[in-house]
């Protein structure tokens, strides 16, 4: 499911274990190919900001782990199509001062 939240050719800049770097969407989805189907994972997420202009979107996303222990502050850029809204970008930067 996550998957299809992006285009095939989505570019998400991300930081990891290597430093920034450019992943692909099935890359990231992998990070989470641990995770049980239909079990919360603990993850909470709160929409901070919304702009559609036609057809292109933005969106802010707060993105905190169980109990709040890392807080990432997302940025999507999203593009509709005729099925539906889809992530064409992505990036991310942690804000709670780990």
């Amino acid at each position: 499911m996550l998957l299809s939240a992006f285009t095939q050719n989505a570019t998400l800049y991300l930081t990891g274990k290597d430093g920034f770097k450019l992943y692909s969407p099935k890359e990231y989805v992998g990070f989470f190919k641990n995770a049980k189907k239909g079990v919360f994972n603990g993850r909470d997420a709160k929409i901070f900001a919304i702009e559609v202009v036609k057809d292109i979107a933005t969106a802010k996303v707060e993105i905190a782990g169980p109990d709040r222990k890392w807080v990432y502050i997302d940025l999507f850029l999203l593009k509709k199509f005729k099925k539906g809204w889809r992530i064409i970008s992505k990036t991310a930067t942690r804000v709670d001062n780990k």
